[in-house]
């Protein structure tokens, strides 16, 4: 396998350093290469080469016609090839990022040698035709969209938790329930962006898949199963307010705590527990971030939470639909008050957008489809940009928060205004049972 890492550290064109990037990456992920080296053997061995008979030229006794032995390069074999020309193969499957419908060649020189690198001087295999350039960088841009995504749905949490806890008048259940959803998106963000902007550039980390590595593959999940848990804290926490005329509400935002971040840790153990001990070393390269099997574990949950959110939320409509068109004088006593409204209509607006991507995820376009473009814009807008909608609806449109927003502003106006000299006159009025005293009349 010596050449295998003379073609993946250099190139002869722009695309070079794409192409050692993949193939460091995986030099993990390939198949046994000791039995792909028996089977380039073997079937050299067995093949009867022509090209070393007579020369078919007009004089005789030339003698033999040059030509590269054939040999294995550590991912593909190569035949013998006669000299001054090309051997073409087809681009290795097992390389993340290679087109197995693609080429990849060998250069054979007229003296009978294999193309060496000038650089190393090391023979020298050409894959950069393998990578699908245009489709590399539509990639990237789609990561720039998660990227910037991220970014701004981090700055835009973490305004809201500034705004909300700096307000003490807006303590209250709810907005404790809304804090908790905000601190899970901050802290799946943050870590997406470390995984899009450390992670994904270093590619012998990606090739050795260390510990810390898979730990970060860990929590990223568990804060991402945090965010549905907590949205569906959101909808029973409103639809238990409506629906139930009295419960505790202290009990219940204590119930909900351990439920929104009691029940992910739960899940993330199974599946990490399953994916550790029982996956293949496929199934463990890239720092477990390769699709597989075990990920049903983790979105069997989010459907389930998103679906009982539907529920809750048809209920929420029915209720609150009852409420509205009940009599005056019942609606007046018991019709559900303008914050609960408010929630109501920003639950109504969240729910299905937090659930976008995994209810398209079965309907995912088949690879080379028109309409694959589409699906990753939309998936990469819906899963980045979730943050913001959060924020945004929650915090930034939400009425009790403009409103202390507004007083905290007048107040902040009208404490820098100079203040004018001003007197106060005291009237002081006697009281008196008899006549007054002599001179008293004057006062």
């Amino acid at each position: 396998m010596s050449e295998q890492s003379s073609n993946s550290s250099s190139s002869d064109s722009g695309s070079g350093s794409t192409i050692a990037a993949i193939a460091e990456s995986a030099a993990e992920s390939g198949p046994d290469f000791d039995a792909l080296r028996a089977a380039c053997s073997a079937r050299l061995n067995g093949s009867s080469s022509h090209l070393s008979g007579p020369s078919p030229g007009p004089e005789p006794g030339l003698g033999p016609r040059p030509f590269c032995p054939g040999t294995f390069d550590g991912w593909l074999c190569w035949p013998d090839t006669a000299a001054g020309t090309s051997a073409y193969e087809l681009c290795p499957d097992f390389i993340t990022g290679f087109d197995p419908t693609r080429y990849a060649h060998k250069e054979c020189g007229s003296d009978g040698e294999w193309f060496k690198h000038p650089l190393n001087n090391k023979t020298w295999s050409n894959y950069t035709t393998c990578v699908n350039l245009d489709d590399l960088e539509w990639k990237h841009n789609v990561n720039l969209i998660y990227e910037v995504g991220y970014g701004i749905s981090l700055l835009a949490i973490l305004l809201s938790l500034a705004i909300l806890g700096y307000f003490k008048t807006l303590k209250c259940a709810r907005i404790t329930l809304h804090m908790n959803l905000f601190a899970s998106f901050a802290a799946n963000n943050s870590l997406w962006l470390l995984w899009y902007l450390m992670v994904m550039p270093n590619t012998e980390l990606l090739q050795d898949s260390p510990a810390r590595c898979v730990a970060l593959h860990i929590n990223l999940h568990y804060f991402l199963l945090t965010n549905y848990s907590w949205m569906l804290c959101e909808g029973f926490y409103l639809h238990t307010v409506l629906v139930s005329a009295f419960i505790s509400e202290k009990r219940l935002v204590k119930w909900l705590i351990a439920f929104g971040w009691g029940s992910p840790a739960v899940v993330i153990f199974v599946y990490s527990l399953a994916r550790g001990l029982g996956g293949s070393a496929e199934q463990k390269i890239h720092c477990w971030m390769s699709p597989t099997d075990y990920d049903n574990i983790l979105v069997v949950p989010v459907c389930i939470s998103m679906f009982l959110n539907l529920l809750f939320l048809c209920n929420i409509v029915r209720v609150v639909l009852l409420k509205l068109n009940a009599p005056a004088s019942i609606q007046g006593s018991c019709g559900p008050s303008r914050t609960v409204l408010q929630a109501f209509r920003a639950t109504l607006l969240l729910v299905p957008l937090l659930g976008l991507q995994y209810i398209v995820t079965p309907f995912r376009p088949a690879p080379g489809h028109p309409w694959e473009n589409t699906y990753e814009i939309i998936s990469a807008f819906t899963a980045s940009f979730q943050g913001l909608c959060v924020a945004t609806l929650f915090c930034f449109f939400n009425g009790e928060v403009i409103a202390q927003v507004k007083r905290k502003w007048r107040m902040l106006c009208f404490s820098n205004r100079p203040r004018t000299n001003s007197y106060t006159a005291t009237q002081v009025s006697f009281v008196r049972s008899g006549p007054p005293l002599p001179g008293e009349e004057k006062v």
